[in-house]
């Protein structure tokens, strides 16, 4: 494969233009039907030039937007808003250690490898049992262990609706998003073959 890049050509042997009916070489590149994202750059279309200049002049990047949306992707810094996993103070990995819990920085190290191994096992295990990884944050989020049974999965989702709803806590809202994630992770765990 050749490219010239000027042009935006790329020779290639045997790939014919992807417009119906044109028997071209396909040189150009165009988005395809799949768009970039989380899984990958999405899938291209190859033009002759011809066609590659037909849907060029007809294609919109903001198609399917809302307002908010155009005007966020139409922002000078679009995408430099969020921090890079190696600039993140985590590393995104996990939480820093908070530092007063230690006397030396090598235990709160030790202490965060040994969570990082407990964290692998779990997954070992939950990979074994055949549990995908949605139902292994619920199960976490629930502090259920993988062998719970519906009893202990509705006992539980019981004790922790009591203690986080605001009609316990003399109407402070303050740990409504942590209701909102058990109730989540009830419906999900309910709902799911391993309850079944």
């Amino acid at each position: 494969m050749r490219n010239d890049k000027f042009h935006g050509r790329v020779h290639s042997n045997g790939r014919i233009c992807n417009a119906p009916g044109c028997d071209e070489a396909g040189e150009f590149r165009a988005p395809g039907v799949r768009k970039p994202g989380f899984d990958g750059p999405g899938d291209y279309r190859w033009f002759c030039l011809d066609h590659v200049r037909q849907f060029n002049a007809g294609y919109d990047f903001f198609a399917g937007m809302t307002p908010e949306e155009i005007l966020k992707a139409q922002s000078p810094i679009a995408g430099w808003e969020r921090e890079t996993r190696a600039f993140r103070p985590d590393a995104g990995v996990d939480a820093a250690p908070r530092w007063a819990d230690f006397d030396d920085p090598l235990e709160a190290i030790a202490a965060r490898a040994k969570a990082r191994r407990a964290d692998h096992a779990q997954a070992a295990e939950a990979a074994r049992r055949g549990i995908s990884p949605e139902d292994r944050k619920a199960f976490e989020t629930l502090n259920l262990g993988f062998d719970a049974d519906r009893r202990a999965l509705r006992t539980r989702y019981s004790e922790l609706v009591r203690k986080f709803h605001p009609d316990r806590n003399g109407g402070d809202r303050h740990f409504e998003g942590r209701l909102q994630e058990v109730v989540e992770a009830y419906n999900h765990l309910k709902g799911s073959r391993l309850f079944a």
